[in-house]
């Protein structure tokens, strides 16, 4: 069970479940949709403020409800993340979604929303920029182009320089992650999603690189390293160190916990807090995602599956 791929005239959704944003950090991305031929509806929570929450619990949980339940909208694509969708995952009701499946679009802090969709259905969702992402020098940037080539069921290919911890290889599984803070507080939760025999990919923002340790030690002692297919690692931005240095690099510490399992890993894809976020298709199922890592470059390479099964 999927989301069909979305063609001009489709209905996509703008909503903000977690932090606040201003309606005008939006705009550039209505102008985007409109000039692709999608109709669009935005959210009562945009520009809705509740200190730093995008309305209160209750009013983001009412909006993002609304918005799955209704079957004219295709595509849910996110206004911001920041924190709060843990504050109403579990009283989200998910009997019409799972009817009229949409691609639920963002990062970040809607890595919950991803993973508790994955764990429960196994409905594909996507890891992409947001709305505020946008703006109007952007339009045909590749971060902007991927997403709408993802939307649009396009294969997606990606190209890199290798980097010297890559472990080299090849595999082909369902994609599943995202934020690697997030997926160490879904731990133990009905969130969590099941990574064997998947590719996971991680990435993060403003950690500590002894915090970016622990969250990885939280993964391997839970299982959720041992058995996947391959690791992509995104990127991780504004890692701090502690007063008295740490004493490796964030991607010592990630290679240092996979190293030995045998799988390929991949450093450097463009995908996270950075401006260079391109989109990837989390969970498909009937998708062919074919990873190589060779010695001076990687070779990522989603090929379009069927809009249903």
């Amino acid at each position: 069970m999927q989301a069909a791929y979305l063609s001009a005239g489709m209905k996509i959704g703008i909503t903000c479940p977690s932090g606040y944003v201003a309606h005008s950090r939006i705009e550039q991305a209505l102008h985007l949709l409109h000039a692709q031929g999608y109709a669009t509806v935005v959210g009562k929570t945009i520009g809705l403020g509740a200190h730093y929450f995008a309305g209160t619990d209750e009013e983001r949980l009412a909006d993002l409800q609304a918005m799955m339940d209704d079957p004219s909208i295709h595509a849910i694509w996110m206004g911001r993340g920041g924190y709060g969708m843990s504050r109403i995952i579990d009283q989200i009701d998910f009997s019409k979604f799972l009817k009229h499946p949409k691609w639920i679009c963002g990062f970040s802090d809607i890595t919950v929303l991803h993973s508790h969709i994955q764990a429960h259905f196994g409905i594909p969702t996507m890891h992409s920029l947001m709305c505020g992402s946008v703006a109007a020098d952007n339009w045909e940037k590749e971060p902007v182009q991927s997403f709408l080539n993802a939307l649009q069921g396009k294969p997606l290919r990606y190209e890199m320089p290798a980097h010297a911890m890559n472990v080299l290889g090849q595999t082909e599984a369902p994609l599943v992650g995202g934020n690697l803070a997030i997926l160490a507080h879904l731990t133990g939760s009905s969130s969590q999603i099941d990574t064997k025999d998947k590719i996971l990919f991680i990435e993060d923002i403003g950690e500590h690189v002894y915090q970016i340790d622990r969250m990885l030690y939280t993964l391997q002692r839970s299982g959720q390293l041992s058995q996947l297919k391959g690791l992509l690692v995104g990127s991780f931005t504004d890692i701090e160190d502690t007063e008295r240095p740490f004493g490796q690099s964030v991607q010592e510490v990630i290679w240092d916990k996979v190293a030995g399992y045998g799988y390929p890993v991949c450093f450097n894809m463009p995908c996270g807090h950075q401006y260079d976020n391109r989109a990837l298709r989390l969970e498909c199922p009937m998708n062919k995602l074919l990873l190589k890592i060779k010695r001076c470059f990687l070779v990522f390479k989603l090929i379009r599956f069927p809009s249903s099964l």
